[in-house]
């Protein structure tokens, strides 16, 4: 499994012609004293198919175990894949369940509170049972995971919902709901605080301006922005492989179908990428809050890559996608880069009793071997 991994990402690197890793020539950050570290939060998106033996989770559950303080985990998004968590006795359940479970056993055998949050996969891959399947999964998290995994939001709602540990507020939002095309919460009698567009909005405002003092983190699965292919960054393996979409295994040439698919993507055909419609409205009203708000970091999943972007209304956008080992994809050097990275990884957010934030991302190796390419005091 894992030689097969190593050589499809082998190749598709080398069809993409593009670098590996994009870095700017800006020097590390001094590792942080364990004893001046008041909470961790590690991040990490896309992890809804681990082999067995996971080496992105055995590293993972490897650093949170020897963080000191506090410490919180986010998954963020893209839990089950290829389309959530299905009825109980359907074809694929025993499947999705242990796919679940062995992301879900990292929080419960640290004894470290989790946070699940959905993505487009969890939504039934954008599907009519979205709905139900969403509900299907936090129910399953709230019976197995408890008394330290959860998701948030819950119930198909967009959120937000809200953490604070320390220095730290977390908010946690549900984009696909922006986007989903099916049933989802639309009233009072659907369960949820917030069910409209403008209430969610008002209530993401509120969130940000009680934090007080906190550091404020957002997380998402959608990104902002992208130097991945949901921006528009596809380079040459969609024109040729373009099945790939659907399933990685898919190494099927379709050159004419494959061009034409990625015009269609890139002239905004999809709503899971920035240039849909759905997707531009959305991000238009969640800049609108963070330019009067200015969250620290805005963090999500949906790319599978490791992405450090210099922020326009968020001061800084985070990238987490390669939860699982090899389950990568290309990625393009942007304006806004800082460091960009077709690997395999996690991120983790030190906070520091003085109020400091200390960015590392990390890379995991086939062994489950960690390495920080990259890290950084966020300001």
């Amino acid at each position: 499994m894992t030689a097969r991994w190593r050589v499809v990402g082998l190749a598709g690197m080398l069809l993409a012609g593009c670098s590996h890793v994009i870095r700017e020539p800006e020097p590390p950050a001094p590792a942080a004293d364990p004893a001046a570290i008041e909470t961790t939060v590690f991040l990490i998106g896309d992890a809804g198919a681990p082999h067995d033996q996971e080496p992105v989770l055995i590293a993972l559950e490897r650093q949170v175990t020897e963080a000191p303080g506090a410490k919180l985990i986010v998954f963020l998004g893209d839990n089950i894949y290829p389309m959530g968590l299905p009825d109980t006795g359907a074809t694929g359940r025993d499947g999705a369940e242990k796919q679940l479970l062995a992301q879900m056993a990292v929080g419960t055998r640290t004894q470290t509170r989790t946070i699940f949050i959905p993505g487009n996969h969890d939504w039934e891959y954008m599907g009519p049972g979205g709905w139900e399947a969403i509900r299907r999964q936090a129910a399953f998290i709230e019976i197995y995971g408890a008394p330290y995994v959860s998701m948030l939001p819950t119930g198909g709602c967009p959120g937000p919902e809200v953490v604070d540990t320390g220095r730290v507020r977390l908010v946690f939002i549900d984009t696909q709901w922006w986007l989903h095309d099916f049933e989802k919460p639309r009233d009072s009698t659907d369960g949820c605080r917030e069910y409209e567009r403008p209430q969610a909005i008002r209530a993401l405002d509120s969130a940000l301006a009680q934090a007080g003092n906190r550091h404020v983190i957002v997380a998402a699965h959608h990104p902002l922005r992208t130097g991945g292919i949901h921006g528009a960054h596809l380079g040459l393996l969609p024109h040729l492989f373009p099945l790939r979409t659907l399933m990685d295994d898919l190494w099927i040439p379709l050159p004419i179908i494959g061009s034409y698919y990625a015009f269609n993507r890139k002239q905004g055909s999809s709503n899971q990428d920035v240039n849909g419609p759905e997707n531009v409205r959305m991000r238009r009203a969640l800049d609108w809050v963070f330019a009067r708000r200015k969250p620290l970091v805005y963090v999500s999943g949906h790319e599978h890559d490791l992405e450090v972007l210099r922020g326009h209304s968020a001061r800084h956008l985070l990238i987490s996608g390669t939860g699982i080992y090899g389950h990568v994809t290309d990625v393009h050097q942007t304006a806004a880069t800082r460091f960009a990275a077709s690997l395999s990884g996690f991120m983790r957010l030190d906070i520091l009793r003085d109020g400091r934030v200390r960015l590392g991302v990390i890379t995991v190796d086939s062994d489950s071997a960690a390495s920080e390419p990259f890290s950084a005091f966020l300001e």
